[in-house]
């Protein structure tokens, strides 16, 4: 029984002293993976890479070519392989998944940190509180950006523009706030009027409205449908100040 021939395949990338191109990497990386032998070929300047471009007239690196034949690009090279390719302009939930997600795990350590299990009301509270702050992290890395986004359905900033630049910092401000458990009376009317605002704003776009538009939630890039996430993130912000004003109020034990 003869042994069966190495799989080979042809890398074009760029590789220069400025940069190396991260896509070149992932083709490398996924030709090994699925068992080739990678003949690597560096474009080291820019001359090359515009002389290999016309020789082959592609108009971006890197290529791969597989028993001579062309197999094109990094997204082309994982369709070769039967491989998804991400569409960018597809709508997503997962920019929201990961925050709450990483914002529970935070919760529970905090909680286990503290109170030595993880379990425990506090460690909901600050799910809460704490993915408010990250939320606005993530607003506030590009407010115009937001901004824009923001105003195609909130109905406060379509009224008065200035709120869709208020809104990250007066999120992150009562988030910091409920997560220190201090001026409770300052952090949960500022939580329950632009969390009651945002909802409302949310079920009327999407429910009364029938719009599809994306969500400024998670900053002013989101992929994030507007829907039913959206909505739940500002229930949520009303839940807690509910919850804490009630506290603060002696209504609850905290």
């Amino acid at each position: 029984m003869t042994d069966q021939a190495p799989k080979r395949a042809t890398l074009y990338r760029m590789v220069m002293p400025e940069h190396v191109c991260p896509y070149g990497l992932k083709a490398k990386h996924l030709l090994e993976t699925q068992g080739y032998e990678v003949d690597d070929r560096w474009l080291k300047t820019r001359a090359e890479t515009d002389a290999f471009k016309a020789e082959h007239d592609v108009k971006t690196t890197p290529q791969t070519f597989i028993d001579g034949r062309r197999v094109g690009g990094y997204d082309d090279l994982r369709r070769f392989f039967g491989k998804s390719v991400p569409d960018p302009d597809a709508t997503s939930y997962t920019p929201v998944i990961a925050v709450f997600a990483m914002t529970a795990l935070m919760a529970l350590a905090v909680s286990q940190s503290i109170y030595g299990t993880p379990l425990t009301m506090h460690a909901a509270e600050w799910f809460i509180s704490l993915s408010m702050c990250v939320l606005a992290l993530l607003k506030l890395q590009d407010v115009e950006r937001f901004s824009s986004m923001f105003l195609n359905y909130d109905l406060l900033a379509r009224r008065w523009v200035p709120y869709s630049y208020v809104y990250p910092f007066a999120e992150g401000a009562a988030g910091v706030l409920m997560t220190a458990g201090v001026l409770t009376w300052l952090s949960a009317p500022v939580a329950l009027v632009i969390g009651g605002l945002g909802a409302v704003s949310v079920f009327k776009a999407v429910y009364i409205d029938r719009r599809e538009i994306k969500c400024a939630c998670v900053g002013g890039s989101s992929k994030v449908p507007l829907g039913f996430v959206s909505l739940t993130e500002n229930v949520m912000m009303v839940a807690m100040a509910v919850w804490m004003g009630a506290i603060a109020l002696g209504l609850m034990h905290g």
